[in-house]
């Protein structure tokens, strides 16, 4: 890898031009960078190799700058900065020559440099690739679709429910990205990621190419008193069978508090000449699943892997969430791509929630590799689990249980957007 420097991509036309070519995307007619809105120039990056064609990089990523919802006091969520890792491609003639393990390098380094940022997420395209550099699987999302008129049972919220107005808006009105951005800052769920104001921007883009017979997507905005509360992000999708209406609602993103998303929900499968309502990002204890009275009350339910977590400074990471429960284990870390990590820790967490983690000579209750504590990082992994299943080695009996039952959380992480 000697040969392969990463840095700042120069060239925003030519980063673009890769991200193209790897992802066979069709060329837009818009300009550079509003194709590259929400992506900060100096969070684009590029692989060079020498001799390599000057149309394209040999790989290329981005990072959006994120704040990540960790397990806080009291069951509350806090937001932490998170390094967004995304745009990662690698030019087809350079794959298998080490390209994609020099940019991640470089990434970890990079986060490790930014003060106040130690983890790294992802939503992957390839799920068997990004394990291998220290990623664990923290949330999982299942989207549910409803019927039309699906009926929602929650009588402890009708009240507030009953209270919360919704309000269609453009995705193309000046003030919808800082709306969006509000909403969702303020209502998160642990595994939850929130943009800054240009990923919203982003998400509110409409090209031309995108469309063609597709309706644009759309916001619906729900209000209390005055104030936006939540937002849903959707559209339909219009279909006849046998001169009925079949069409499809699809619903990107929920956002609000319970009562705020009822809402929403409730409003959601009632549009006219709708058939179904896909709910893309709905968590494995989301509520739509209660109020719907389970999944097989629902017309379809499938599981995908949600949120990547990679701790990138282990201390700092593990110290920035609040623990369910006390524990003193001692953990013995692999970490092959960010090598400041590896070796043995000493996790301790008090009554209090807090936690440290500091080296130590004394033998390992636990070994594992970094993306077995990525996976548990959110609350929601099972270190017992994966002791089972020959990921983890035990040492002392218990230790897994013990380590295990301070990260996990009251209710497993949300699914979070896409980014």
């Amino acid at each position: 890898m000697s040969d392969i420097r990463v840095d700042v991509a120069a060239d925003a036309e030519r980063f673009l031009a890769s991200d193209l070519l790897v992802w066979s995307q069709e060329a837009l007619a818009a300009p550079v960078e509003v194709q590259l809105t929400g992506l900060p120039a100096d969070q684009r990056f590029a692989a060079e190799v020498e001799g390599a064609d000057s149309s394209t990089y040999p790989g290329i990523y981005g990072v959006y700058p994120l704040d990540l919802a960790v397990p806080g006091a009291d069951g509350d969520p806090r937001l932490v900065p998170c390094a967004g890792l995304t745009w990662v491609g690698v030019h087809p003639d350079h794959r298998r020559r080490g390209v994609l393990t020099a940019m991640l390098r470089h990434h970890f380094e990079q986060v490790r440099d930014t003060p106040g940022t130690h983890l790294s997420a992802l939503h992957a395209s390839e799920p068997a690739i990004y394990g291998r550099y220290g990623y664990g699987l923290a949330s999982l999302e299942l989207p549910v679709t409803l019927s039309r008129g699906a009926t929602l049972t929650a009588p402890g919220l009708d009240e507030a429910a009953g209270a919360v107005t919704t309000q269609l808006a453009s995705m193309s009105d000046a003030g919808t990205p800082q709306r969006m951005h509000d909403c969702h800052r303020a209502a998160v769920d642990t595994g939850s990621v929130v943009g800054a104001l240009g990923y919203y921007q982003r998400m509110c883009q409409q090209f031309p190419e995108w469309l063609r017979d597709k309706e644009p997507w759309r916001v619906l905005f729900a209000r209390r008193d005055g104030h936006d509360v939540g937002f849903a992000m959707f559209r339909r999708e219009p279909k006849w069978d046998d001169a009925r209406p079949a069409g499809r609602v699809v619903a990107l993103l929920v956002v609000g508090d319970p009562p705020t998303r009822l809402a929403l929900v409730r409003r959601l499968v009632d549009f006219d000449l709708m058939g179904s309502v896909q709910l893309r990002t709905a968590g494995v204890e989301d509520p739509v699943l209660a109020w719907t009275g389970g999944p097989r009350s629902v017309s379809k339910v499938e599981t995908y892997d949600s949120l990547w977590v990679r701790l990138v400074d282990l201390p700092e990471a593990l110290a920035a969430r609040t623990w369910s429960a006390p524990c003193d284990v001692v953990v013995e870390v692999t970490d092959d791509h960010a090598p400041w990590n590896a070796g043995t820790w000493r996790i301790h967490a008090d009554e209090s929630g807090t936690a440290a983690a500091e080296r130590t000579d004394a033998d390992a209750d636990l070994r594992m590799s970094v993306d077995a504590l990525g996976a548990a990082y959110l609350g929601g992994g099972n270190l017992v689990g994966l002791v089972r299943a020959g990921l983890v080695a035990e040492a002392r009996p218990g230790a897994a249980r013990e380590l295990g039952r301070a990260l996990r959380t009251d209710v497993p992480p949300a699914a979070s957007m896409m980014f």
